[in-house]
This record gives C-alpha cells, sequence and structure tokens, in this order.
C-alpha cells in the first residue's frame, strides 16, 4: 500500500496522491490509532502530498499533527520529530504565513544544532528552508546572513570545494543578488565558478550553470561586455550537453537575447528571439510561460527598431 502510494507521488500525479493517502491515513487512524508509528508516517506523506498539490495549508495542519505526534512518541529532541518540524516551517511558508514559518524553523534549527551540530545534513537543512523562508517574507538581510552561516560550517566540516560547499555559495550568490548586494553576488558566483570548474570540469553540467548565474549577476551590475560573453558561453554549454531544445538551453538562448539587446546590437537578439521562438513554440506545451514572454519581449524589440529607424 505504501509503494502504491509512492507510485502516484513519483509519478507526479498529485491530486491522486493526495486523495489516496488521505484514505490511507484515515485507515490506519481508525484500525491502529493515531499515535501508532505508521499512522504518523502515512501522515507524513498526506502532508507531502498535500504540498505537491498546491494545498500548504492543509499540509501545515498535518505535518503539525505528524510533529506533535513524534515528539509525544520520540520526544522534541528526536531527528523524526525535528525534521517533521522543519516541513511544518516549509509548509506554513508556502502558505504565506511567515512569521510562524520562521518561528517554528528558527526553533528546529536552533535545536537541529545543539543535538547534532551545526554542519550535520538535518541542519544545513533547516537552515536552508530557514533562509528561504527568511527570502520570502522579505527579510534579506536575515536570509543572507543564514546562508553565510551555512557556507561557513560547511566550509570548515567539508572543505570549499566539497560540492555541497559550492551548492550553499551558489545559494548565497542568489540571495545576495536579490537583495541588490551585486558586488558580493558577483565575488560568490566567481568563487563558485573556479570551484565548480576545478571540482566538476569546464563543461559540466553545474559548471555551466553557474557561469549562466554569474552572467546574470554582472548584467544585473551593468557589466554588459562581460555578461554577454557569459551567456555566450553557457548557451554553448547547454546545447552540448542538452541539446538545443532542451528547455534550459531555450531559457539560455533567452538570457543571451537580452545581453544583445543591453549591448545595443537588436538586430543580433531579434534573430535569435525570432529563432527562439520559433523552438519554443515546436517543443514546449503550448501556453508556456517562457514562450510567452519571448513573443511579448520580440514585440518590445520590434517597436524599439522601429522607433529607432524612424
Amino acid at each position: 500500500m505504501l509503494r502504491a502510494g509512492r507510485s502516484l507521488d513519483a509519478a507526479r500525479l498529485t491530486g491522486p496522491a493526495a486523495r489516496y493517502w488521505a484514505q490511507l491515513t484515515a485507515t490506519t487512524d481508525k484500525t491502529l490509532g493515531p499515535a501508532h508509528p505508521a499512522t504518523l508516517t502515512i501522515g507524513s506523506y498526506l502532508a507531502r502530498a498535500l504540498l505537491a498539490d498546491g494545498q500548504p495549508g492543509k499540509a501545515a495542519a498535518w505535518w503539525k499533527w505528524v510533529a506533535t505526534g513524534r515528539a509525544r512518541q520520540h520526544g522534541p529532541d528526536h531527528a523524526d520529530t525535528i525534521a517533521a518540524r522543519v516541513s511544518l516551517g516549509q509548509a506554513l511558508a508556502a502558505a504565506a504565513r511567515h512569521a510562524e514559518a520562521i518561528t517554528v524553523l528558527e526553533q528546529a534549527v536552533t535545536d537541529s544544532d545543539r543535538v547534532r551540530g551545526s554542519a550535520h545534513p538535518a541542519t544545513l537543512h533547516g537552515r536552508d528552508e530557514l533562509a528561504t523562508a527568511c527570502q520570502t517574507a522579505g527579510r534579506a538581510a536575515e536570509a543572507i546572513a543564514h546562508y553565510q552561516h551555512a557556507l561557513t560550517d560547511l566550509e570548515r566540516a567539508r572543505g570549499p570545494r566539497h560540492p555541497a560547499t559550492i551548492s550553499a555559495r551558489t545559494r548565497l550568490a542568489g540571495a545576495c543578488l536579490r537583495a541588490d548586494r551585486l558586488k558580493e553576488s558577483i565575488a560568490s558566483y566567481k568563487r563558485a565558478l573556479a570551484d565548480r570548474q576545478h571540482a566538476l570540469g569546464a563543461d559540466h553540467l553545474d559548471t555551466v550553470q553557474t557561469r549562466r548565474d554569474l552572467a546574470i549577476a554582472c548584467q544585473a551590475a551593468g557589466k554588459i561586455t562581460t555578461a554577454l560573453r557569459l551567456h555566450e558561453q553557457a548557451c554553448i554549454g547547454y546545447q552540448h550537453l542538452l541539446g538545443p531544445d532542451h528547455p534550459r538551453t531555450l531559457a539560455a538562448r533567452a538570457d543571451l537575447a537580452n545581453s544583445y539587446s543591453a549591448a545595443g546590437r537588436l538586430t543580433d537578439a531579434a534573430t535569435l528571439l525570432r529563432d527562439t521562438l520559433t523552438r519554443c513554440e515546436q517543443t514546449l506545451p503550448p501556453g508556456d510561460p517562457l514562450t510567452q514572454t519571448l513573443r511579448q519581449t520580440l514585440t518590445s524589440l520590434a517597436g524599439e527598431q522601429a522607433n529607432l529607424g524612424t
């Protein structure tokens, strides 16, 4: 029965999965009781399914129920209890209950740090969720501080070039970019790119993604020449690794066209946009956001070219 539910989750059939887990939770609650470990486990599957199905409020209610049951069963410092509280915080954040989410996650991270240490994967995961909740709540400085804390802990525990450390550095760079702290963002992305090139090679997909992220940060800072070069390299990398019609390749081509436009190369931008739009219309589902954005961008660019012509 668990395998059947997990297969629905894996197939991303979110509505049927949520209904299946709800029925199974009710059955287990009736036959085994609400405090039985199996009931709590199935309740956690239901909470995940509800969140995946876009019902964060209901998911939060179930995670609260699971966390309470885990605490009663194992104690407040047990790994399963803390994990349920982190998931509760994540669901609260998704439900836009920001203050509650941050309070729950702060306590969960504090307890995980005390019980298992700051560099334990569970503590780091909780701190990432806390940083994300702060970011969503508009508390950018706090989010950056949490990402920096996680990065420092990982550097000390696993070294500066461990994959987890590099990933933490890119998350910090992204938070700085969203907070318009562009100098810090560029510095972090540059370091992450150098580390990924050293550890994975210049043509690894993660390296290409970091190159694209750095290009976006450079363009936001007005470093158009550097951004253009990095966007071109990222496009070549994605096309080589994923093919010309992969969604990530198409998104990178859209970024490159935007960079051409920022550099005043409007003809190059329009040519690339038209080709990319054609590819999007042929390969992406109808109504895809990237396709719609490209249509709007191409229309705006055509108007800009017409104005320059007059």
